[in-house]
């Protein structure tokens, strides 16, 4: 036996280590409540094990996705992330990931930290291939404003998006009501994007009376991305003719003027000289859609005393995600399913009742209206919330020579979001995929590198458009801190390092360890005495506190080559 306090060189004396604690223990648990209690939330859900790092989370989520906070607040996470995750059928649920991101946002916004370029493309802003592009960029709204920061993050100078209204944030800030999202966080957003030089032009759109295709590839931009939306409402021939002041309203009527009465800081002039529409009585909402649902609660808080939500199908084809259904479920709203408007009542000039016939599903599966089946619904107004498109004949031939749909929009190529004309590009609605703000936002995130690709290649210099896209991340003065350290002549980006252990005992594994941002990896701890390690077998064993030797049971291993047992010369 060797000494007391003094170490074994002996290898079955190493080896006889792991055996002194037995995998089963030999006498009963016994553990208080309240340490129990403090160790299960370790990993249940970490409430005792706070998170301080706002702003990295803030970073991370802002590098990917320049609306984060609003996609953090709007997007449908129950379709998306949260419907993904692999707690969802646990007995506390998913971790509520939209909330979290919000939340991180929400304490970056707070910091007023503005955005600034990364070093490296810092160094390269100003040379000719980044200042001398000319873009242009048709409406404010998610996609746009997504499209511009990462171009202008890639350093490119000369951008500018031109706004037909006089506020910006396209849908986010008209058609999504105040309580959902704050004007503010539209603002916080777009002033990130100014940070970085973009200028905004409001009061200006695509039409043959003012901004055109053609007109701008005269003036010399170079390329043009398109992000206007669907801006016309759909309208069905029953309440063609119909005004504001007989009860009638479009979604594009109605939640425009609630949101510039609402939302402090949308409207230009220091006090909002838009009110509230004065609703009262009965409110029909004609849709089944995120928007009808925004329709319905907001009508309730314009005055209305009853809303019926009313959709030509049943309520597994409700298009709105559940946590809009949800919020106009809690507040009292009707549903109307199967049926569909055919004839609208008027009495002394104004809307009195809507009568409805009976929507049903044959053996194709095509919902057909039986005539014979009528309902009516007496009604003070009537807000139709169909969809909506692009309708305008201005804006269509505006677009020349870009070939269309049958529907008047553009035809885009989804991988790149690219048109038919050379330096033109697409992205939001319009484009014909997105359906969510994060998918608009997507859409000019995809849309920005194809664009950089293009604009390169007009000037010489070759970006391989099958690469990866190396798009820069979200960038603040607090990154350009110099957290280095030097030891022993050697200097380190940060004082963050791997040990010698499993995690550094590959150059693959160290490799994603510095892509993760640590600043060294240690692969062998050095001792100049060479006799005091000793080389054991198997130098990676399975842990005596784990279960079985394969499958859920085991749980861990133990590293016993910390140490090189190479001498100073080798």
């Amino acid at each position: 036996m060797p000494e007391q306090g003094s170490l074994s060189h002996h290898t079955p004396d190493i080896e006889n280590l792991l055996v002194l604690n037995p995998k089963t223990s030999q006498f009963a648990n016994c553990v208080p409540s309240k340490t129990t209690k403090h160790e299960k939330k370790h990993w249940k859900r970490n409430h005792d094990k706070s998170c301080h790092n706002y702003y990295g989370a803030a970073k991370a989520i802002l590098s990917d996705n320049p609306l984060g906070l609003t996609c953090g607040m709007v997007c449908p996470t129950s379709d998306l992330c949260v419907g993904g995750c692999n707690l969802y059928a646990s007995e506390e649920g998913p971790i509520n990931i939209g909330g979290l991101q919000q939340f991180a946002t929400e304490v970056f916004k707070a910091m007023n930290i503005p955005q600034t370029l990364t070093p490296a493309v810092e160094q390269n802003s100003n040379h000719p291939s980044y200042t001398e592009p000319k873009i242009a960029l048709i409406g404010c709204g998610p996609a746009s404003i997504s499209c511009a920061s990462f171009l202008a993050r890639l350093g490119y100078k000369n951008l500018t998006i031109y706004e037909r209204q006089d506020y910006v944030g396209g849908l986010s800030s008209a058609e999504i009501p105040q309580y959902r999202l704050p004007y503010d966080v539209v603002d916080f957003e777009l002033t990130l994007m100014k940070d970085l030089g973009v200028t905004v032009e409001t009061g200006r759109s695509l039409s043959t009376d003012d901004l055109t295709v053609m007109k701008l590839k005269g003036e010399g931009t170079d390329a043009i991305f398109l992000g206007l939306g669907h801006p016309e409402p759909k309208i069905i021939p029953a309440f063609q003719g119909l005004t504001h002041e007989q009860g009638f309203f479009t979604s594009k009527d109605f939640l425009p003027v609630v949101s510039s009465a609402s939302k402090p800081g949308m409207c230009a002039c220091k006090s909002n000289s838009l009110a509230l529409p004065k609703l009262h009585g009965r409110v029909i909402v004609l849709g089944a859609g995120d928007t009808a649902f925004d329709c319905a609660t907001s009508a309730l808080r314009c005055g209305a005393k009853r809303v019926f939500v009313v959709f030509r199908k049943g309520f597994t084809n409700i298009r709105a995600v559940p946590e809009e259904m949800d919020l106009a479920r809690e507040e009292k709203c009707e549903f109307l399913p199967f049926l569909a408007p055919n004839e609208v009542i008027l009495k002394d000039g104004r809307i009195a009742a809507v009568d409805f016939v009976r929507t049903e599903q044959d053996d194709d599966g095509k919902w057909i209206e039986d005539e014979e089946q009528t309902t009516k619904v007496k009604a003070d107004f009537v807000i139709s919330a169909f969809g909506s498109g692009l309708y305008d004949e201005k804006v269509i031939q505006a677009m020349q020579p870009l070939k269309l749909t049958d529907w008047g929009t553009p035809v885009v190529d989804h991988t790149n979001m690219s048109t038919s004309e050379p330096g033109v590009f697409c992205g939001g609605d319009v484009a014909g995929v997105a359906e969510t703000t994060v998918e608009s936002v997507n859409d000019g995130k995809v849309a920005a590198w194809h664009m950089h690709v293009y604009l390169q290649a007009l000037r010489g210099n070759r970006v391989p458009s099958s690469s990866v896209p190396s798009l820069p991340k979200f960038h603040t003065p607090i990154d350009d801190v110099d957290v280095s350290v030097t030891l022993c002549g050697l200097r380190f980006e940060n004082p963050f390092g791997l040990a010698s252990a499993p995690p550094t005992t590959t150059s693959a594994m160290i490799r994603r360890a510095f892509e993760q941002g640590w600043g060294f990896a240690l692969t062998k701890t050095f001792s100049l005495n060479k006799d005091v390690p000793t080389n054991v077998s198997p130098r990676i064993v399975r842990g005596t506190t784990s279960g079985e030797v394969y499958g859920p049971g085991q749980g861990a291993f133990l590293n016993i080559e910390l140490i090189s047992e190479k001498t100073q010369e080798y």
